[in-house]
């Protein structure tokens, strides 16, 4: 880093019952006390739970043998973990979240994009972690002490876990760092205790509805069925990209590189674990008890408590507490985080609440209005084909920009400011902008996951869904385009200059607006970090 004057002595840790005041703006040195091993447990944690088993039994619900659908899973978080990991450096960096950080790439205006998919994120896996524990807890319940298992109970479950979840996002980031570092072991734990529970009835065998005796139509459904279970697998580390740099931002810009980006890499692979006890569990039920994954109406949570022997039916409810917890607030808080900048009159508490009410309106529209299994699934696609190519837009951004940020103009929108070096036209970069909207349209557009989404073009590549690779290659290719025949201002550069970019000399626009008679920082240098 380039010389700065002494930091500050941290500041001593505030109390968990302290409601955190940091919205999205830099957070103070002294303020940076994470490490990457938080950013790991918080990371994984959120994603060590039962909603994580529900996405592990989606390949046997396609249909596909016990091997395949562990291909199909691997494939996912793999993928999914490279595609996720280079998105954790941007906190550090910049000390903010990651869709502030986009604003020098999208522009000042155009970092609303990150905000709303982290609010489709946050209102899809806030929905699977309360559908799942909720419907665990109920079942546990009537297992256990004969309660019933009518609409009313799954109300009840569903509000009052919901509420908790919510109040622990007001609290902030290290009550829920807390509640992370509980989940992390406890859940852990558990699924080892359910592993062994399961031992006597797993049969790897199990050969799904894809076998030599299958019918043409059936088997020539195969590879689209593969393809759309490694997607939802796929989904959940992808899901992580709007959200990581919601806790990396406490870990001191001084970190090296490939430390944190290590520690988000490692944690998605981690989540093998949920993933393999939803994968094994759900081919048990298929052959235990095979009307609970029925394509029609498919209940996993209900199959599983059907299977299991009784003395594991109050580690069920652990864990779906425990693992609830933690995926429903890692999702959820960055989004209200985030929101309260585009809203500028809510407090981050505010709009905690605000997104927290919208996202339980929809758990239950979607648990009593809709099909279940096809809002989760359709909601992983949207997050999928609409995140990545934003992502790979930001990730191709540091490195053309060489990892370089002025964090006082990332801040101009949030300061209801105008100009800065970030302003470009009219607050939009047309560049990263149209990378994104055409990626994520004709993400969309090829999009095939059978029986469940498929999109206008999805059946030009045989049924198999390629919207995934598409949109990656289309997004990387026509960005670094768009850089090369538009060149953007040099200021937004740092002293090294631009790498594979053209650049233009260009004025750069006053900021003005509130609180800008103040003189402006000097902006930050920050190393590659090796």
């Amino acid at each position: 880093m380039s010389p700065q004057s002494p930091q500050p002595a941290p500041s001593s840790a505030p109390s968990l019952t302290e409601v955190e005041t940091h919205g999205v703006d830099r957070i103070p040195d002294a303020d940076r006390t994470a490490t990457p091993l938080d950013l790991f447990r918080l990371a994984f944690g959120g994603a060590n739970t039962f909603s994580t088993c529900v996405l592990g039994a989606f390949p046997i619900l396609f249909g596909l043998s016990f091997w395949q659908g562990l291909a199909a899973t691997v494939l996912g978080v793999v993928a999914g973990a490279l595609i996720l990991c280079p998105m954790a450096v941007f906190g550090p960096v910049n000390g903010t979240n990651n869709a502030v950080s986009s604003s020098a790439h999208l522009g000042v205006h155009g970092r609303v994009v990150g905000s709303f998919l982290s609010l489709l994120t946050a209102i899809a896996f806030f929905s699977i972690s309360v559908w799942s524990s909720g419907d665990a807890l109920v079942g546990g319940a009537h297992r256990l002490f004969g309660l019933p298992r009518g609409d009313l109970s799954y109300v009840v479950a569903y509000a009052l876990f919901a509420c908790l979840v919510l109040a622990v996002c007001v609290y902030g980031f290290r009550f829920m760092l807390l509640v992370n570092k509980v989940a992390v072991t406890s859940a852990s734990v558990l699924f080892v205790v359910g592993a062994i529970a399961f031992a006597g009835d797993f049969d790897p065998s199990y050969t799904g509805v894809f076998t030599d005796s299958a019918d043409t139509a059936t088997r020539s459904l195969f590879w689209p069925s593969f393809i759309g279970a490694a997607l939802i697998v796929l989904s959940n580390p992808v899901s992580f990209g709007a959200f990581l740099g919601d806790w990396s931002r406490y870990i001191p810009a001084s970190t090296p590189h490939r430390r944190v980006i290590g520690a988000a890499f490692l944690s998605q692979i981690a989540t093998l674990l949920p993933f393999l006890f939803g994968l094994g569990t759900a081919s048990i039920i298929a052959t235990k008890a095979p009307e609970y994954v029925d394509p029609a109406a498919p209940d996993f949570v209900g199959g599983l408590l059907a299977i299991s022997p009784g003395w594991f039916f109050l580690p069920v409810c652990l864990l779906a507490l425990i693992g609830g917890m933690s995926t429903g607030t890692t999702a959820l808080y960055g989004t209200g985080l985030d929101f309260s900048s585009v809203f500028p009159r809510l407090s981050r508490v505010q709009a905690t609440l605000l997104v927290g009410v919208a996202s339980i309106a929809f758990i239950f529209i979607g648990r009593f209005g809709l099909n279940l299994v096809q809002s989760i699934s359709t909601f992983a696609t949207m997050i999928i084909t609409c995140t990545t190519p934003w992502m790979v837009v930001m990730i191709l951004g540091f490195w053309t920009r060489r990892g370089w940020y002025d964090p006082d103009a990332l801040q101009v929108f949030n300061r209801r400011q105008r100009g800065g070096r970030y302003w470009f036209a009219h607050g939009w970069n047309w560049r990263g902008m149209t990378a994104w909207w055409v990626s994520a349209l004709l993400g969309v557009l090829f999009t095939n996951i059978p029986g469940q989404f498929v999109g206008p073009l999805g059946d030009l590549a045989n049924g198999v869904d390629i919207s995934l690779p598409l949109s990656l290659v289309v997004s990387a290719v026509l960005f670094l385009t768009l850089l090369r025949v538009f060149p953007e201002p040099r200021a937004v550069y740092g002293p090294a200059g631009a790498r594979l970019a053209r650049t233009v000399d260009m004025p750069v626009p006053a900021i003005t607006g509130p609180g800008a008679e103040t003189a402006e920082p000097a902006p930050v240098t920050v190393s590659d970090g090796g």
